[in-house]
């Protein structure tokens, strides 16, 4: 195979040799990834480097970089903490696990303090490339199901609220809601206008608001299994809730947090074999205790918490608070715990995300594509992370 971007005097900088190549089909061997300005110029046999700067991967895999669509933040930081030093403390924490792209994600607050982050992520974006976007994460979900977020701030939609969300739609991705609200389906109206992905979650919703939701463009649910409505009675029948109805429905990308303790691995195979690798984007939802010791003490919007063993939890041991995990422990999960092939595993923390909000330059090979590259080893650990040809992480 040798496939080449056509351009006049173009002599790639850079040469990725010795490397197996995780494709969303398959590992492949045998071949070189070659990168010119932060792109990928060519994906061709082995050859003799031809002046390029050589990067042995000495029989490592090469993967596209990660991309997690719901992270709040790490060592200590949070998005909610508005400001560019936080935000590179958590992109750099997350590219020791192979992330290159991110969704910095709010937590249910007042709708001021959302956009003091989308402002303040608008002007960090440009110097921090990892940013991809923002994902709001409340408030307008249901207090029935609000897990770790503060349910004295969560709201139900109106113009008023969410208009100045509106305003910043080239920085808000995605958001996650409540189908169910009052009004819920006229906001999803609205985010569909201004090319905002909208994913249900933290709802106590029946199968038919599910259904409205997905009629008016929900394509997707945030952190499947975990503060979502499932199947119960209603009156004398036996009604559907959001996780089946996202489980049935092929058009719904599920996301999971498959840290191996939001989801068991049983669960996490139901939802592998019903949904299948385009249909499961892996998320890491991790809080300000990723990557901070055991006893650690932090804060999620208000909400006190506490690591331990390696989780996060709420101060008072209760649950869980988001997750200490990066998007390659979430891939070694899939593989060795739920026996997905890692090539899929790969696929669903890299091409399906970057098809969720519409990253056509991000999460696979190919020509013309950012060369955000990870380089994994056999015992599935980030050795080196790259980021448009940049590295930015190396074991």
């Amino acid at each position: 195979m040798d496939f080449a971007l056509s351009k006049r005097n173009c002599v790639p900088s850079m040469i990725f040799k010795n490397g197996r190549l995780i494709f969303p089909n398959g590992v492949r061997d045998g071949l070189d990834i070659l990168v010119e300005n932060g792109m990928i110029t060519a994906i061709r046999a082995q050859a003799h480097a031809m002046g390029e700067t050589i990067v042995d991967l000495e029989g490592n895999y090469l993967a596209p970089g990660f991309i997690d669509l719901h992270v709040h933040g790490a060592m200590g930081r949070d998005t909610m903490q508005a400001s560019a030093k936080a935000f590179r403390t958590i992109c750099d924490y997350h590219a020791s696990g192979g992330t290159t792209s991110l969704l910095l994600t709010t937590a249910t607050a007042p709708i001021k303090a959302i956009v003091k982050v989308l402002n303040e992520v608008r002007t960090a974006k440009a110097s921090i490339k990892q940013i991809a976007g923002v994902h709001v994460e409340g408030p307008f979900i249901s207090k029935a199901k609000a897990g770790a977020q503060r349910a004295s701030l969560i709201r139900n939609p109106t113009r008023k609220a969410y208009a100045p969300l509106l305003e910043n739609d080239d920085i808000i991705k995605r958001m996650t809601l409540a189908p169910e609200l009052p009004s819920a389906v006229t906001l999803i109206d609205e985010l569909q206008k201004h090319n905002i992905s909208v994913s249900g979650g933290h709802s106590d919703a029946w199968e038919d608001d599910a259904r409205a939701g997905f009629e008016h463009g929900m394509r997707s649910v945030t952190h499947t299994f975990n503060c979502m409505s499932r199947a119960r009675r209603r009156g004398i029948d036996r009604v559907a809730g959001l996780v089946e109805f996202a489980m049935s429905e092929p058009e719904i990308i599920c996301e999971l947090i498959a840290d191996g303790h939001h989801v068991s691995p049983t669960l996490m195979k139901m939802l592998y074999r019903a949904k299948g690798v385009r249909g499961v984007c892996l998320v890491t939802d991790a809080t300000a205790g990723a990557g901070l010791p055991d006893g650690s003490k932090f804060s999620l919007y208000g909400t006190k918490c506490i690591t331990e063993a390696g989780v996060c939890l709420l101060a008072d041991r209760s649950a869980l608070a988001g997750s200490a995990a990066r998007m390659i422990d979430l891939v070694r999960t899939m593989v060795t715990k739920v026996g997905v092939p890692l090539h899929e595993a790969v696929a669903m923390a890299t091409d399906t995300p970057a098809f969720v909000i519409g990253l056509t330059s991000k999460g696979q090979f190919k020509i013309g594509g950012d060369a955000d590259l990870v380089v994994i080893s056999p015992e599935l650990e980030v050795l080196r992370t790259f980021l448009a040809g940049e590295e930015i992480f190396k074991a």
